[in-house]
């Protein structure tokens, strides 16, 4: 029987009891075991998110278009591998047990990992956006740029880049806005989804799915990191206090512009039937 949108879907209930045991093995044994754990891990998670989002609308971006859904994964481990790139810059974080895998062995066991990213945000994202708060967020706005000024909001982009890459351990947080700044204004001028055209007709409501996703996401992450291994763990200039796990407090922070980049680096591909939650 094909699951109504009064019944939380089997995968729902298939991705829970993955997430589960995955957490309990990956806390409680000894040893490497996390290269092997995280992916089903999250993959319990998002099928977990993506069921709610069913059970509220009765669709989802899995049972929308499986073929997309399963695109994000194939997305997100090259995304992420881009973050990791910039992170040789700043060296905010490192992984501990790295040195107990090959240079290929760690790529592919990492771009495993690194493919759950995208599509538990934007899980996250939808499952946020079927609360009816959340379109009571809009403004009258005078932010209403030309295309000249989207071009200025672009090139601002690649001016924090660029400090970021001569000061990084004064401009590290750029790391987690320069990206944006880059590529969602080019989004505006191709008629792409875009955050910043959104703000200029008083819409709210991507900012908030897109920056709030990706914080619950990062609690997860946090939380599940801790007692794993391998792990990553932090080395933050001048915020380097109040820890939540592995996190400095300040550092959650970089999780909501985080899932603006996502959105900005997904919007950019041009697909017929985009996966990105629908409004």
């Amino acid at each position: 029987m094909a699951p109504t949108a009064s019944r939380l879907p089997a995968y729902f209930w298939a991705g829970l009891v993955l997430a589960g045991f995955c957490w309990f093995l990956n806390w409680d044994l000894e040893g490497l075991r996390t290269h092997v754990l995280f992916f089903p891990q999250w993959l319990g998670y998002c099928l977990v998110v993506d069921g709610l989002v069913f059970r509220r609308k009765g669709h989802s971006l899995l049972t929308r278009n499986p073929a997309n859904y399963a695109l994000l994964f194939f997305l997100s481990a090259p995304a992420w591998w881009l973050f990791e790139g910039l992170n040789l810059i700043t060296n905010n974080w490192h992984y501990l047990g790295r040195e107990s895998f090959t240079p290929i062995q760690y790529f592919l066991l990492s771009s495993l990992s690194f493919s759950t990213v995208i599509p538990a945000v934007f899980s996250t994202a939808e499952l946020i956006g079927t609360f009816k708060w959340v379109d009571r967020f809009n403004l009258n706005t005078l932010f209403n740029p030309s295309r000249s000024g989207f071009w200025k909001i672009h090139l601002t982009g690649w001016l924090m880049l660029i400090l970021m890459c001569l000061f990084p351990k004064l401009f590290f947080p750029f790391l987690w806005l320069s990206l944006f700044f880059i590529l969602d204004p080019l989004n505006a001028l191709l008629g792409n989804r875009s955050l910043f055209a959104d703000l200029a007709q008083g819409r709210l409501r991507n900012w908030i799915l897109f920056g709030l996703a990706p914080l619950i996401c990062g609690f997860f992450w946090e939380l599940w990191n801790f007692h794993a291994f391998p792990k990553w763990v932090y080395t933050i200039p001048y915020l380097d206090v109040l820890h939540i796990f592995e996190m400095p407090l300040a550092g959650y922070g970089g999780y909501i512009p985080f899932g603006w980049e996502l959105f900005a680096l997904y919007a950019l591909i041009p697909l017929r039937n985009p996966s990105l939650p629908v409004n």
